[in-house]
């Protein structure tokens, strides 16, 4: 099949599946533009009679490719007196923890506090609260609010988070050693591997994540590591992993091939995915996930 017709049915596959959130929002009332947010479209709302006292949005900014256009699109659309909050991926843990395979094609950019605070800045919103969670390996959630309301006191967790981002990211030898560090996960997630192989013990992954990609790609693992990989998405199943060319398959697979080792794509969800499909463990499977070396895991 050439390349041109299986990228054109992707394609049509994503724009039937917008079609079909857009749908159902609509069915129940709420107000939906599939359009990108920036800049533009925040004047076009404004104009129309639209503000908003509270601006919330998850794990979007780091999939923005014009950060500023749509930070300035935040200062416009947000209402006097009112509140923006956003939650994205921190890279301080990412660097931290060596979570190098949250790094993919979907984000533009890898934030810390210290970068977020000053782009708001540069637009006019001031950034007096922050959070840390443990969502994708670790998250922000900012608070920000116009620079000329009231001002809001910076808190504490904000103030330490930026002492803290300026002794420890401030220097280029931070971003290097993380670099070594990352090779260093690629040996050690290929010796893994290759032991597997070496006893004769079959592996099949679980998921078909995006930080999954990034994993088999760098490491250069193929079905010579992994025979299948399964993920409840049906939209996924019958297809082929990107670049390593791993089949995915529903996850009946699992019990029809009974592999001796389940490799966890999605290592952030790995004790949910352990505890829906315990089963493994009845031929004696086990389970395998990066946490954050690869690992057998209890």
């Amino acid at each position: 099949m050439p390349r041109w017709f299986g990228k054109r049915r992707r394609d049509k596959e994503r724009a039937a599946a917008v079609d079909a959130l857009l749908g159902a929002a609509q069915e129940r009332g709420i107000p939906t533009l599939p359009e990108f947010f920036g800049d533009d479209l925040a004047a076009s709302l404004v104009d129309r009679g639209t503000r908003a006292d509270i601006i919330h949005a998850n794990n979007v900014l780091a999939h923005v490719p014009d950060l500023n256009d749509f930070v300035a699109g935040l200062k416009l659309l947000l209402a006097p007196g009112g509140v923006v909050t956003m939650e994205f991926p921190q890279l301080l843990h990412l660097i931290d923890r060596n979570y190098w395979d949250t790094i993919y094609h979907e984000h533009f950019s890898y934030l810390s506090f210290t970068t977020v605070e000053k782009v708001f800045a540069r637009h006019g919103l001031t950034l007096f609260d922050v959070e840390t969670l443990p969502t994708h390996g670790g998250s922000l959630r900012i608070y920000g609010a116009h620079a000329e309301d009231d001002a809001k006191p910076l808190t504490d967790s904000a103030r330490e988070l930026l002492e803290r981002e300026a002794s420890s990211y401030a220097s280029l030898e931070a971003y290097t050693s993380f670099a070594h560090r990352v090779e260093d996960s690629k040996r050690q997630i290929l010796s893994f591997l290759v032991d597997l192989k070496r006893q004769g013990r079959r592996v099949a992954g679980y998921g078909a994540p995006a930080k999954g990609n990034t994993l088999l790609n760098y490491c250069g693992i193929r079905t010579d590591f992994v025979d299948f990989t399964v993920d409840v998405n049906p939209n996924k199943q019958g297809h082929y992993l990107p670049g390593s060319h791993i089949p995915v398959r529903a996850p009946d697979a699992l019990r029809e091939a009974r592999p001796d080792v389940v490799l966890i794509l999605p290592w952030n969800l790995r004790e949910e995915i352990m505890e829906q499909h315990a089963y493994v463990r009845e031929w004696g499977g086990q389970f395998a996930a990066r946490a954050p070396e690869l690992r057998f895991v209890p």
